[in-house]
């Protein structure tokens, strides 16, 4: 009796693990959407044309971090400062350099209308990647405005469908019940990127509608992936200089290391908290890694003084031996 009410513990205990797997696992591929999800930076080269052969070299070092996915372009890619043909190309390079690799690529296809995401979606189902994102729409005027984005959007795809929830129009809210609503008509779209305020409250009462909604993650850096994995969400989407220090956080904090994981996280975030004081930060230390030639940027000029490298150094100096080569 004992030995069969083990058996039956043990069998029922392995429901929410069963559960969890078949919501994460998605695309052609099977890729979990599920840990560290690197927002990619876009390199330039010293005339600040787009650097291919640095994007495809960004994709070795986040395969070498182990990072689970690579997304791009985003809003920290400075999608907005790049052409459609620039985009258009990205794809096709991060496609053919990202085909063998473990990390998932899910390519952004957002556009400022329906019709102008719906040819980055396009370009992007030619390449096959394991999931697309896309920021809402910059034009439009009310949430059915979303409304019809996504909607229209989410018919040409079967793969996995992230919906970011800022970067689009102002002062239209994604709400939680839009969001839901979306998934329970197309369930490929229940993977949501939170960022709209109060983000931790939104992702609370996104958790409440699983297995609807089957993927959570956040942003802003990772400041709070302590808490979110505490609270068991799926995910989040930093930026791309400190991939392996995130891949660490996150791996000994599922291992059952969290004491590990926030020591990690502390002296990530003394790096994380310089770039608002030190602009180009990011740049700074793809050159210093050895991913990008330059430090060039669309978005603005980078001119440090010398205190400020000294600064960026030191930071970077703590993290450096927890980091691959």
């Amino acid at each position: 009796m004992t030995h069969v009410s083990s058996r039956r513990q043990w069998f029922l205990s392995l429901i929410p693990t069963v559960a969890c797997a078949r919501r994460v696992l998605a695309g052609t591929g099977g890729k979990p959407m599920r840990g560290i999800f690197i927002i990619m930076a876009t390199p330039y080269t010293g005339a600040k044309a787009v650097d291919y052969e640095d994007l495809a070299r960004e994709v070795d070092f986040l395969a070498r971090c182990e990072v689970h996915g690579m997304v791009w372009p985003q809003l920290a890619s400075e999608y907005s400062r790049l052409t459609k043909e620039e985009r258009l190309k990205g794809m096709k390079v991060l496609a053919r350099a990202a085909a063998g690799k473990k990390p998932a690529l899910v390519l952004g296809i957002q556009g400022r209308n329906t019709a102008e995401a719906l040819e980055y979606l396009r370009c992007a189902e030619e390449v096959a990647p394991d999931a697309v994102i896309a920021i809402p729409p910059t034009e439009a005027k009310s949430l059915d405005d979303f409304r019809e984005y996504y909607t229209t959007l989410a018919r040409e795809t079967k793969r996995p469908f992230f919906v970011q929830t800022t970067g689009g129009a102002p002062n239209i809210e994604p709400t939680v019940e839009f969001l839901v609503e979306l998934a329970q008509r197309f369930p490929h779209c229940g993977y949501v990127k939170e960022e709209f305020n109060p983000v931790i409250d939104r992702m609370k009462a996104l958790a409440a509608h699983r297995p609807t909604i089957k993927g959570i993650f956040s942003g802003q850096a990772g400041r709070g992936m302590m808490y979110e994995m505490r609270l068991g969400f799926d995910g989040t989407m930093p930026g791309a200089p400190y991939a392996d220090m995130y891949v660490k956080i996150w791996n000994h904090y599922q291992s059952g290391q969290e004491e590990k994981a926030r020591e990690l996280f502390a002296k990530l975030l003394l790096m994380i908290n310089l770039e608002q004081q030190i602009p180009g930060t990011r740049q700074y230390v793809m050159q210093k890694r050895g991913v990008f030639k330059t430090t060039m940027s669309r978005q603005q000029e980078f001119h440090w003084t010398p205190e400020a490298k000294r600064e960026m150094d030191s930071t970077w100096a703590a993290l450096k031996p927890y980091l691959i080569d």
